[in-house]
């Protein structure tokens, strides 16, 4: 349990704030975003890190445990700004395109979802947290 309860409660505080911050911005609650990819903070981030803190902790930082659980975190924050980033850019600029073929010929396609990834600060901000409640608890 002492390796579960971190990455718990870094997830739901990033969640937590995701929700209350698109919210705001929205000015309506939207509840929806809990359920999508991307957005401030990183709930991935956040989850990763807190665990690979609380292996550290627990375990040391010399142990495999710790070393396993420090890549899996860098490969996942990679993943969320890097790699899902891109595929969302990408998606953008297709359905650019479908919105011109629509005009031009009429061909229906269906819309891709675009938010795929976060930006850098979004992973740094749910690292952030990760940390802190790693090193909390």
């Amino acid at each position: 349990m002492k390796f579960l309860l971190a990455p718990l409660v870094a997830w739901t505080i990033a969640q937590a704030a995701k929700l209350l911050l698109t919210s705001f911005r929205e000015r309506r609650l939207n509840l929806r975003v809990l359920a999508e990819t991307g957005g401030m903070p990183s709930s991935h981030s956040a989850i990763v890190m807190a665990l690979t803190t609380a292996v550290g902790k627990y375990s040391g930082l010399g142990s495999a445990p710790f070393a396993i659980a420090l890549i899996f975190t860098f490969v996942v924050m990679y993943d969320a700004a890097g790699l899902r980033r891109a595929a969302g850019r990408q998606a953008e600029v297709l359905n650019r395109l479908v919105e011109d073929l629509v005009h031009m010929r009429g061909v229906q396609e269906a819309h891709l979802r675009e938010l795929l990834g976060h930006t850098p600060f979004e992973v740094l901000v749910g690292a952030v947290i990760g940390l802190g409640v790693g090193l909390i608890l």
